[in-house]
């Protein structure tokens, strides 16, 4: 039994455009019943929003396989002090999470200062935020991105608003989404699997297979996105396997043979030796 934790974009889709073989992945575990989520560090977007563009992809999903850093985000604050109130610099996605969970938002006088990502941001918020967190609110980011990739290009993300903030308080954000553990663990109890079942797949280093590797989850990497082979060197830490893109996995074999018959391939190949913990299946 495994199941998978599922990055979107640069696995599933790349701007608007569905990466080839990424819909017949999805198909394909689901046929097999292996139960699965998407991750996202996007905060923008409610589950419905996100289950609405997957679909128009042709993906076969639904919103209980949709799972957001709001939603990480509001149920760690619910759980921290629930029927809290907080500030919010973010969009419609991170909004109605924290509603769902007891929350409130208020202009005056907050428990927590939280933080996502937004085209509405002014300096103005920004300046409101300062003073209430100088003043004791807590500041929370919804996730550590410094950017976000979009249809015009690259737009500042959620950790380089957050940095502003950093810089003039004087103090760290909490940050909730990938790679924290938090975010991780949330989502692999929704998955009802333990540790050792879960399966990360993502195409960043820095958030999706560094939460993996410190949730102690198998994790894959696809090239399909951000992160090429020569950039493995900067890292400390290795996926289990790397792919092109899901194309090059079978969504119905079992987790000990995804991974077994992988590293077979790769010693037959010699591919492994340079990179003893990483499993290398690329054309």
């Amino acid at each position: 039994m495994h199941g998978y934790l599922i990055d979107m974009d640069g696995v599933i889709y790349r701007g608007g455009e569905l990466i080839p073989g990424a819909d017949r992945f999805i198909q394909g575990i689901r046929e097999a019943n292996i139960p699965f989520r998407f991750l996202t560090n996007n905060s923008q977007r409610t589950r419905r929003d996100v289950t609405t563009k997957l679909q128009r992809l042709g993906i076969d999903v639904e919103e209980e396989h949709i799972f957001t850093c709001a939603m990480a985000t509001a149920r760690y604050l619910a759980h921290q002090k629930p029927n809290g109130t907080a500030y919010v610099i973010g969009e419609g996605g991170l909004l109605m999470a924290l509603h769902r969970n007891g929350y409130s938002i208020v202009e005056k006088d907050p428990d927590y200062v939280i933080v996502g990502e937004g085209r509405t941001m002014t300096f103005e918020m920004m300046e409101t935020a300062l003073q209430m967190i100088l003043a004791g609110a807590m500041l929370v980011a919804t996730n550590p991105d410094p950017n976000c990739p979009t249809s015009n290009g690259t737009r500042p993300g959620c950790g380089a608003i957050v940095a502003m903030l950093e810089s003039a308080a004087g103090v760290k954000a909490f940050s909730v989404g990938k790679p924290s553990p938090i975010m991780m663990r949330a989502a692999r109890k929704e998955l009802g699997l333990s540790t050792d079942q879960t399966i990360m797949i993502g195409d960043t280093m820095e958030t999706d297979i560094l939460g993996g590797v410190q949730s102690g989850f198998r994790s894959i990497l696809v090239l399909s996105g951000g992160t090429q082979l020569d950039d493995l060197s900067q890292f400390a830490f290795r996926p289990d396997r790397i792919v092109n893109s899901l194309a090059d996995l079978d969504p119905k074999q079992d987790i000990r043979d995804i991974f077994e018959s992988a590293m077979s391939t790769s010693l037959s190949e010699g591919v492994s030796e340079k990179r003893p913990r990483a499993v290398v299946a690329v054309s």
